[in-house]
């Protein structure tokens, strides 16, 4: 990361910058001039066309299941909330999987509850061999491991893992996550070192917006990403910033995030790491969305369901959806819409190899 000078007349405008400090975040974020925001979208927009050309990666979530064993008191799938629970079962995880490739997706990231009992590794390793009949490029968003279960699932040919802290902040994080393994603050900060330390190849870290103040937990994440690039460099690493969205209408964010203070927070996270991925989520609206396109996003998830047996089991009005999604267009719909604004779709940019421990 890089070091502002405050004698320029930009906010970040020199090179080489090896860290930003949390005085420095908040100006950026909290200071209303339109100069400020357009000059840090050209800067962005620059760096990724040189990094990341005009290409767009497209994934899709699949829900695995929805039992969890922990009361993190904003996430729909808590264990204390009265929601229909639901596993997959193998025929219908093909089920699930063949629609979805039917759409031309090729990257999915598979997604489970925080329960390792509903979920154990056996049931994780069964479900990844299944996605290797549909896709090329398979990555997680499961409960936590340990470190020889993430090269277990490596070698079974999971490319990517994603594991948001949520918040860095440890008073509230104790605040929002009551019970269960999810608790465990310090567990939950060294998963992403043991999903290194397994082969995997890339990873994705995040924090949630709206549980806490919005500068110190991105100053935090840089940190964080900063250390494990230190750490495992040869890993592929991207951020992602999920806004709190309302889960059948209701709202658990504490504070908000605007849609202008979350396209700055998308640019200086590429001026900050220009060869970190940006993820954007269909949580967001098309409007946001679209707008971000260029600025730094590199993935974007399409055609998304959030509820366990969306695609081809449930219908809608039996679906429990872990939030709410914004932006319903199909991955047809996104194809098309990148390929007019002049952007390349990418389906896949993985060769299925056999993943081996060197």
């Amino acid at each position: 990361m890089r070091n502002p000078n405050p004698a320029e007349g930009n906010l970040l405008d020199n090179e080489n910058i090896m860290m930003i400090n949390l005085a420095k975040i908040k100006e950026i974020l909290n200071t209303q001039s339109p100069d400020l925001t357009e000059d840090l979208a050209r800067q962005s927009s620059g760096i990724t066309r040189q990094y990341f050309g005009r290409t767009i990666t497209l994934y899709t979530p699949l829900y695995l299941s929805n039992y969890c064993s922990s009361y993190c008191t904003y996430c729909g799938f808590n264990n204390h909330n009265r929601i229909d629970r639901m596993k997959l079962t193998t025929r219908q995880i093909h089920l699930e999987m063949r629609q979805v490739a039917q759409t031309g997706i090729e990257n999915i990231l598979l997604l489970t509850g925080e329960s390792s009992k509903a979920t154990p590794l056996s049931y994780l390793k069964e479900a990844v061999g299944i996605a290797k009949h549909y896709f090329t490029g398979i990555s997680l968003e499961i409960h936590p491991l340990e470190t020889e279960d993430y090269r277990e699932l490596y070698r079974h040919g999971v490319d990517g893992v994603t594991v948001y802290q949520e918040t860095y902040d440890q008073t509230r994080y104790k605040e929002i996550h009551l019970s269960g393994k999810k608790s465990d603050y310090a567990y939950r900060l060294k998963t992403p070192e043991r999903v290194a330390a397994s082969g995997i190849r890339q990873i994705s870290m995040g924090i949630l917006l709206g549980l806490t103040d919005v500068a110190e937990d991105l100053w935090a994440l840089y940190h964080h990403l900063g250390r494990m690039e230190r750490l495992y460099p040869g890993v592929e690493y991207s951020l992602s910033f999920p806004r709190l969205r309302k889960i059948k209408g209701h709202d658990f964010a504490i504070c908000n995030v605007d849609d202008i203070t979350f396209i700055k927070i998308i640019c200086l996270t590429r001026i900050l790491f220009p060869r970190v991925g940006i993820n954007l989520s269909t949580r967001e609206t098309p409007r946001v969305r679209d707008h971000a396109l260029g600025l730094g996003v590199t993935r974007l998830s399409a055609g998304s369901n959030t509820s366990v047996g969306g695609y081809a089991t449930l219908p809608l009005q039996g679906q429990e959806p872990q939030f709410d999604i914004e932006d319903t267009r199909t991955v047809e719909e996104m194809i098309q819409l990148l390929k007019t604004k002049q952007f390349d779709p990418v389906l896949t940019d993985w060769r299925p190899i056999k993943n081996e421990i060197v």
